[in-house]
C-alpha cells in the first residue's frame, strides 16, 4: 500500500511495479487535497498524475499532464479574460476533467469515478482517493492584494493550495495550512481495509506536508497506519538539504520542520514509540531510506527508533527507481 501524491509518488510506483511484478496487488491511496474546480471542471492533479504515469500517458518532460498536449482552449479562455489564467488545462487533459465532472454531477462518488477513468488507462494498481468527501488544502498567507499601513500587521487570507503553488510559486510565505472540509471527511471506500490487510506500506518521496501529510489528516488513516500489522518504510523526498523536485521546503518552513532527511523522519515519527517524536497522533515509520549524500544522518535517525539506510535516491530512470524500491523493501526484510 502506498499513500501517494503526484510526481514523486507516481514515479516510485512505476519502479515498485517493475520489482514486484504483475501478480502483486499495489493499492494506492491518492491525495485529493490538491483538487480544485477550474472553469466548472473538477481537477484532481495527483490522482491523474498517478493514472497517467502508470498508464503511459504522462508528459515525461513536465511530469504532469498529457504527452503531446496542446493548450488551445487555455489560450482562448485567456483571450476572453477568464480567470484563472494561471492554471493551465491542456486540451487532452480537459477530456478527463469533463468526464469526471459529468459523473460527479450525476451523483457518482469520486472513488467510483476514479475507477471508471482507470478502466481506460489500466495503471496496474488499485487507485483509491483518500476520501470521497471534498477536502481542499488552503494556505494562509499575507494578503498579496493589500499593502499594510506603516506600523500595522499585514492582513492575512487563505488561498487555494494550487494558487499558492502555481500562481505564486510558493514565494508567499505560508503561515499555516487549512484543510477545508476535513471535519466532515472520512476515508474513501477500501482505504482502511487496504491498510489493515496489506503486506507492506511504503511512504513515497511525495511532499510530506501537502501530499502524504494531507492523506494522514483524514480521520482514521494515520491511526490505521500506526496500528497496521504490515511494516512501514518511508523514502526521503529530501537530498542534501533540498527537495528533489518542487517546493517542499516552503511547506516544511510553514510547520517548522527542517528541510533535512532527519527533520522529516522526526516529523513522521517512529511507529509504536512510547512517546511519539514530532508526530501528531502517533508516528508512522519503522524504517527510513535516505540518500547517500545524507549518510551521516543515519545514526541520528536510528537514535529516534527508526531503522535507516542510505542509497541513491534520484529516480533518473526506471532501473534506478526500481533499485530504490527494492532497497526500501530490503530495509524491512520484505520479499515480494
Amino acid at each position: 500500500m502506498v499513500p501517494a501524491g503526484g510526481i514523486g509518488g507516481a514515479r516510485l510506483l512505476r519502479g515498485l511495479a517493475a520489482v514486484v511484478g504483475d501478480d502483486a496487488v499495489i493499492t494506492v491511496i491518492g491525495n485529493t487535497g490538491d483538487d480544485i474546480w477550474v472553469h466548472g471542471l473538477r481537477v484532481c492533479p495527483d490522482l491523474d498524475t498517478v493514472m497517467y504515469t502508470l498508464g503511459n500517458g504522462i508528459s515525461e518532460e513536465r511530469g504532469w499532464g498529457r504527452e503531446d498536449e496542446t493548450f488551445t482552449v487555455k489560450d482562448e479562455l485567456a483571450a476572453y479574460g477568464v480567470e484563472p489564467t494561471w492554471f493551465g488545462l491542456g486540451d487532452r487533459d480537459t477530456a478527463t476533467h469533463l468526464i469526471r465532472t459529468q459523473l460527479l454531477h450525476a451523483g457518482y462518488p469520486l472513488s467510483a469515478v476514479t475507477a471508471a477513468l482507470c478502466d481506460r488507462w489500466k495503471p496496474g494498481v488499485q487507485l483509491l482517493p483518500m476520501s470521497d468527501e471534498r477536502v481542499e488544502t488552503h494556505v494562509v498567507v499575507d494578503d498579496p492584494d493589500q499593502t499594510p499601513e506603516p506600523g500595522q500587521a499585514a492582513a492575512r487570507r487563505a488561498i487555494h493550495f494550487q494558487e499558492w503553488w502555481i500562481r505564486y510559486r510558493a514565494q508567499l510565505p505560508a503561515h499555516s495550512f487549512a484543510y477545508v472540509g476535513l471535519d466532515n471527511a472520512k476515508p474513501g471506500p477500501g482505504v482502511i481495509e487496504a491498510i489493515d490487510t496489506c503486506d507492506l506500506i511504503i511512504i513515497p518521496p511525495s511532499n510530506p506536508v501537502v501530499s502524504v501529510g494531507t492523506i494522514l489528516q483524514i480521520p482514521g488513516i494515520r491511526e490505521a497506519i500506526v496500528e497496521a500489522p504490515a511494516p512501514v518504510v518511508g523514502i526521503s523526498p529530501i537530498i542534501a538539504g533540498a527537495p528533489v523536485r518542487g517546493m517542499a521546503d516552503a511547506c516544511l518552513r510553514a510547520i517548522d520542520v527542517p528541510t533535512t532527511a532527519t527533520g522529516i523522519a522526526r516529523h513522521y515519527g517512529p511507529r509504536r514509540a512510547l512517546i511519539p517524536i514530532g508526530a501528531s497522533g502517533g508516528g508512522i515509520l519503522d524504517a527510513w531510506l535516505i540518500d547517500t549524500s545524507d549518510a551521516a544522518a543515519v545514526p541520528d535517525i536510528e537514535a529516534l527508533g527508526i531503522t535507516c539506510a542510505a542509497v541513491p535516491l534520484l529516480m533518473s530512470n526506471l532501473a534506478k527507481t526500481a533499485d530504490m524500491a527494492r532497497a526500501a523493501m530490503d530495509l524491512v526484510g520484505f520479499t515480494p
